[in-house]
């Protein structure tokens, strides 16, 4: 791993933003919301395992007291249970409560608010994308090409996210545009969290865009690697929380 990278790893700007809505939620709720909504959408299935409480933590960026407490809350309202022993862990329940999956959704003004945040994500990545092509050296690149067969190889959404979450701010860092990237990181991270859990599967595809954007990064293929980012970064529009009620395309990072 780079040392621009370690840089960035040790309070994550991403991993220290508090998780309060446009609702002004609690972190607790902002993560109750997240699995119960990917619940609501299928993305989670009814007998899943969630990864370890941990590996939730660290998969939605939050604090592991916070997911401890949003899994107990929802395992108190039988929308995951718990099962202990060898092959124990926290399990989506075969039939969640409607009612409490109802009050676990977004409001108009957070899906609007989201949006937002996706364009304004946008004009940051392609900017951050346009000055990695010119500054980015081969440590770098090379360490980004790893992250992809990390993602590549995860095994669930909280491995992805995690590998997914370095290689955005290792594009970031590698643009050479210094202090300017924390404006960058604040949209990341404000976005971030209203990410919820999806299939290995879908995110797996997604990871195809990460793999063109090191292959554009290293031709210095400035227009080509501008496009894979501003694709990948639009789509959300449609794969994020508010797309998804119509639209059960692939997720994106």
């Amino acid at each position: 791993m780079t040392s621009q990278l370690e840089d960035t790893t040790g309070e994550s700007p991403i991993g220290a933003a508090p998780l309060l809505g446009i609702d002004r939620r609690s972190a607790i709720d902002a993560v109750r919301l997240r699995i119960g909504m990917a619940i609501s959408l299928g993305l989670l299935q009814p007998g899943e395992r969630l990864p370890d409480q941990q590996d939730v933590a660290l998969g939605l960026s939050v604090s592991p007291i916070t997911a401890r407490r949003a899994l107990a809350s929802l395992a108190d309202q039988g929308v995951v249970v718990r099962r202990r022993g060898r092959g124990g862990g926290t399990f989506v329940a075969d039939e969640p409560p409607r009612t409490v999956l109802d009050e676990l959704a977004a409001s108009p003004a957070e899906s609007h608010a989201v949006n937002r945040l996706v364009d304004r994500r946008l004009l940051f990545e392609c900017a951050v994308t346009h000055f990695a092509v010119v500054n980015a050296d081969a440590g770098q690149l090379d360490e980004l090409e790893r992250l992809t067969h990390e993602m590549a190889g995860s095994t669930n959404w909280s491995e992805y996210h995690q590998a997914d979450e370095r290689f955005h701010q290792l594009v970031a860092v590698s643009s050479g545009l210094g202090p300017a990237v924390d404006a960058y990181y604040e949209t990341l991270a404000e976005l971030y969290a209203y990410f919820i859990p999806y299939p290995i599967e879908l995110l797996h595809k997604s990871n195809q865009d990460h793999i063109a954007l090191v292959t554009a990064l290293r031709a210095r293929d400035d227009r080509g690697a501008v496009e894979v980012s501003r694709r990948h970064v639009d789509v959300l529009h449609k794969t994020m929380f508010m797309g998804l009620a119509g639209n059960a395309g692939p997720a994106r990072g």
